[in-house]
């Protein structure tokens, strides 16, 4: 064996979306691209807004001494500040730069953070319906994970979480708006979260940290607002990215941001800090910290988002399938009309069509939907979805 043995059995065991998507290609070249409906990734199609352009323009015209150099570990000084200042407006309480750690996406920001968190053994609670990758990402830093099923509405069950946090709960890991359901959860929800955190921590004496993963926060829908989290719990710290609300998925540019009035955040943003060295992502890319620092207080287009949205769920709805209506990001989770998903699945491969199994994200009986792609991709796949499903309700 060439690899170690733990890796071997996570490569086996991997994420379902990729998988998917290695499924999608072999079809593409056997059926040709314009007949496969590929619905498993969520690799957004829109484009960055116009003044991401403009600032990539100025830069390369304009190129500061030192751009490509190193810069400190937690980034730019100037960049933090622009974040903090965006904020201390949005949120209301005051941010400085010293909050901030920019970090190499929201995948970077989670990894170095539980990289500072854990000792080995230390649990981290995940909410089911969850992105895959948490498992994985806790796994790296000798995490342990435990799962939080969820109620009816893809909340998590509070008398489950009660019976779950130990001694060894680290952290508690939520996502919202959450991929793959779209649900954002309430304040009110948040409320019961804390209380049982804050009673967990009076029973063992311990610390447990809330991890904010919020790369969806700005893409919501029909009025509804993420709560802020810091409101909720003093020992919590956002990861985000602006793969999604800038549309730079592939530039892999994010950031750390903990709560302003925790008593030790200097200790943890110190951590965080050495962590992104030491784990070898060293800084957040120089050119896309110096773009995104003017680009605080935008966003793509979200209403095309919520069109497609509607346009998906209109259409499943109709033809049968249950859904609980996303309120924001860009998935769709529905119910599959027979229990094992898989097997349904399959069918609609066999309509060229190319969806996620919930299993991949901790609930079986479920599939994800990715509706950030192109109006073709969505409308073809509708005929694919009436014949697989009139198989089983009629």
């Amino acid at each position: 064996m060439t690899i170690s043995s733990t890796i071997k059995s996570q490569i086996e065991s991997g994420s379902w979306i990729r998988k998917m998507f290695e499924e999608g290609a072999l079809l593409k070249k056997k059926y040709g691209e314009e007949n496969v409906f590929d619905l498993s990734l969520g690799n957004p199609i829109m484009e960055p807004p116009e003044e991401f352009f403009e600032q990539l323009q100025y830069l390369a015209s304009n190129p500061k001494p030192g751009l490509h150099r190193y810069m400190p570990n937690a980034g730019y000084l100037s960049t933090r500040t622009s974040i903090a200042k965006q904020l201390t407006k949005e949120i209301g309480l005051n941010f400085i730069a010293e909050d901030i750690v920019m970090t190499c996406g929201a995948g970077g920001a989670l990894n170095i953070t539980l990289k500072t968190l854990l000792d080995p053994g230390d649990e981290v609670i995940i909410f089911s319906p969850f992105f895959a990758e948490y498992i994985f990402y806790i796994q790296n830093h000798n995490g342990k994970y435990k799962i939080v099923s969820p109620d009816n509405n893809f909340y998590p069950d509070l008398n489950m979480l009660d019976k779950t946090i130990t001694k060894k709960t680290k952290a508690i890991l939520i996502n919202s708006p959450n991929n793959p359901s779209g649900i954002i959860y309430p304040p009110e929800l948040l409320e019961k979260l804390s209380i049982i955190i804050n009673k967990k921590e009076i029973e063992f004496q311990t610390d447990i940290f809330v991890i904010s993963d919020e790369p969806y926060k700005k893409i919501t829908f029909d009025n509804v607002k993420c709560p802020e989290i810091f409101y909720y719990f003093n020992k919590s710290i956002i990861a985000t990215s602006h793969s999604k609300d800038l549309a730079l998925a592939g530039n892999r540019i994010g950031y750390i941001a903990i709560n302003p009035k925790y008593k030790y955040k200097s200790e943890i943003i110190d951590g965080i800090t050495f962590c992104n060295r030491t784990l070898g992502f060293v800084n957040a890319p120089a050119i896309m910290q110096h773009i995104v620092e003017n680009l605080q207080e935008i966003t793509i287009d979200v209403n095309t988002y919520k069109s497609k949205r509607d346009f998906m769920y209109k259409n499943l709805t109709d033809m049968g399938y249950y859904i609980t209506k996303p309120q924001g990001a860009f998935y769709m989770f529905p119910k599959s009309p027979i229990k094992n998903e898989l097997e349904f699945i399959e069918e609609l491969k066999k309509e060229n069509v190319l969806v996620v199994p919930g299993r991949g994200f901790g609930i079986e009986g479920y599939f994800r939907i990715s509706y950030c792609l192109d109006d073709k991709t969505l409308k073809g796949s509708l005929k694919g979805f009436q014949s697989a499903i009139n198989k089983f309700i009629n």
